[in-house]
């Protein structure tokens, strides 16, 4: 078998040959008269008259048979047969076809349509000529890339030789077109919030930081979908917005987790975070319908129904029931115990981040879909306490499959509480803690000009993923990876 190399340096010679024949190999003018996929669906009419029809392509298959040449041609929009015979053209461009044009290779042919013995939809050539020639070979369709990390390297390739992965990618472009669509039928406003920041805000995240030549300051990238900036926008007079955007947390990767995804946040005023819940619901709900046509899934050893009316579930008492610690009560000593007895890894007594850790132990056993309601104050510090216990907070998640696939609150507008938390976030990010929340002092000013009762929403691709049983970094495009040494 010929070498990668062997091969390129054969295929450099065909160029010459095409040149040769006065062919452009890396031309840029095409003169296509229709799609495959219009050619498929108006064959019957295109075929009748024969009238030429033009198609370009990717030539993904080739097949010779003495005086025949099979290929299939593919442009994105369908695969499209395509039959060289000898007799129905020029013997120059048969034999220039022979001995120049390979797998991979981007081709014009121009023809009339027919179908063959076994009724396959066929362009008959009669004139041909390249677009572009391929220096390298595709990989062999039925095994395709084998290798994980150079699937991801050479995305394009994988996406090419895989129908499923590009269905996927498809599926994925409606998932956020319905949750743009259903926004802006709701009355949301979309926009557009800084991804420079000079401090990150609306999340509890490691960020990103870099440095601003210009201004000679570090900023960082979000970490969120602009929530103090839409909050902002709130006390501007704005009364629903929403922005689909990319955001960046320096932190590990795993089945859920990478460093750059994209997620989508919207802000209500005068709404709630019970409002929150019933329109978060119908989102996912729209979603499930309109993208899948199913609203029952299996993911991650779960399986769950996103239709009907979610079920409940409260923060304390759940962590009280599957632990036997009050999230509320407990020492920091008594949560560490809990977490040792439980062979639970954790970092330090940091009393926010035992709790975090005793949920999220809790958590992995809800199948869901369900709400989770009543954070304690500490680990929301951007969510309205609750009027009967100052400790708890009007926050809400969507529990799906054992992971939180969505987050919102009634957003805290009170400016000296609001205060109070940042400063104890602050403490926290002094004692070590690089996923406490950055304070940020001007969105407090802002909260002192008034901000109206909003309720706050956000999820990201993780919903996705989950929805289509793939570990978060496999429905991504191009996923990130470290340089080839």
């Amino acid at each position: 078998m010929a070498s990668i190399e062997e091969l390129r340096d054969a295929r450099i010679k065909k160029i010459e040959l095409l040149k040769s024949a006065g062919m452009d190999p890396y031309t840029a003018e095409t003169f296509r008269t229709h799609s495959v996929q219009e050619a498929i669906e108006g064959f019957e009419l295109l075929s009748q008259d024969d009238s030429e029809v033009t198609l370009v392509g990717r030539v993904m298959s080739l097949r010779g048979q003495g005086a025949l040449i099979f290929f299939n041609l593919t442009d994105g929009s369908g695969v499209f047969q395509g039959l060289l015979k000898k007799g129905e053209i020029e013997d120059g461009l048969f034999k220039l076809f022979v001995d120049t044009i390979d797998m991979a290779d981007f081709i014009e042919v121009t023809g009339t349509l027919f179908k063959t013995k076994t009724e396959q939809k066929t362009i008959l050539v009669k004139k041909w000529r390249i677009l572009t020639k391929s220096l390298q070979p595709l990989p062999e369709k039925w095994h395709g890339l084998q290798d994980v990390e150079e699937r991801f390297r050479k995305r394009y390739l994988d996406i090419l030789t895989t129908d499923e992965l590009q269905d996927l990618f498809i599926k994925k472009s409606k998932f956020w077109e319905v949750t743009r669509n259903f926004m802006k039928e709701h009355g949301f406003l979309e926009v557009e919030t800084p991804t420079l920041e000079v401090t990150t805000g609306g999340a509890e995240a490691n960020p990103f930081k870099t440095h601003h030549k210009d201004f000679d300051i570090d900023v960082f990238l979000r970490i969120s979908v602009g929530e103090l900036w839409q909050k902002r926008l709130m006390s501007a007079g704005f009364p629903k917005t929403f922005e689909i955007g990319r955001v960046y947390r320096n932190e590990g990767s795993s089945a859920d987790h990478l460093q750059e995804f994209t997620n989508m946040e919207f802000y209500w005023a005068y709404a709630n975070y019970k409002d929150g819940m019933k329109l978060s619901q119908e989102l996912y709900q729209k979603i499930a319908i309109e993208v899948f046509g199913t609203t029952v899934f299996e993911t991650r050893g779960h399986k769950f129904d996103l239709s009907g009316d979610w079920g409940v579930v409260d923060y304390r008492d759940e962590v009280l029931k599957q632990t036997g610690i009050d999230v509320l009560e407990a020492t920091e000593k008594e949560m560490s115990d809990k977490l040792d007895e439980l062979k639970i890894k954790y970092d330090g007594t940091n009393r926010e981040r035992l709790i975090d850790t005793l949920w999220k132990y809790c958590r992995k056993n809800i199948a869901g879909p369900v709400f989770l309601v009543h954070h304690p104050k500490l680990v929301s510090p951007l969510a309205k306490s609750c009027s009967d216990n100052k400790e708890l907070t009007e926050r809400f998640q969507i529990i799906i499959a054992g992971s939180e696939v969505g987050n919102g609150f009634s957003e805290l507008n009170d400016p000296i509480d609001q205060r109070n938390r940042f400063e104890t976030q602050q403490k926290l990010i002094d004692h070590g803690d690089e996923e406490a929340m950055m304070p940020e002092w001007d969105f407090v000013e802002m909260l002192e000009h008034g901000m109206p009762p909003t309720c706050g929403f956000g999820f990201g691709e993780r919903l996705f993923s989950f929805m289509v049983d793939k570990p978060v970094r496999e429905t991504q495009l191009f996923p990130l990876m470290k340089p080839k040494e």
